[in-house]
């Protein structure tokens, strides 16, 4: 998969979590989900953001782009060994999709820059 340095001059959407996108997109259709984001007006709104796929044996940042018809992943990998043992240790070892912590996003910003 592609360096995440080709997808720096993307607007990234920091605060957006996994399940900001499900209700903004998919659950509730046309909100602004208490104001905090713009309603979704047809397909050709979409927002980029980063989840953190903890289901396997190694936490994985993705890149996603989400309109209301899909969810593309853009980019993926593995965190790297610090990062994913702090970050399994702030979600107490449980399975599921999360929105990064701040350290995971900082490490995401270092591997933004040219």
């Amino acid at each position: 998969m592609a360096s995440l340095k080709n997808y720096r001059n993307l607007e990234i959407d920091w605060n957006m979590t996994p399940e900001d996108a499900v209700t903004l997109y998919l659950e509730w259709g046309n909100n602004s989900w208490h104001g905090r984001f713009q309603p979704v007006r047809s397909k050709d709104d979409y927002t980029n953001y980063f989840v953190v796929y903890n289901w396997e044996d190694r936490p994985r940042a993705i890149l996603i782009r989400r309109n209301s018809e899909e969810a593309r992943e853009l980019w993926t990998r593995e965190l790297p060994t610090e990062v994913a043992d702090s970050f399994h240790k702030h979600v107490g070892g449980h399975k599921g999709v999360y929105a990064p912590t701040e350290e995971v996003r900082s490490w995401l910003r270092t591997e933004l820059e040219p």
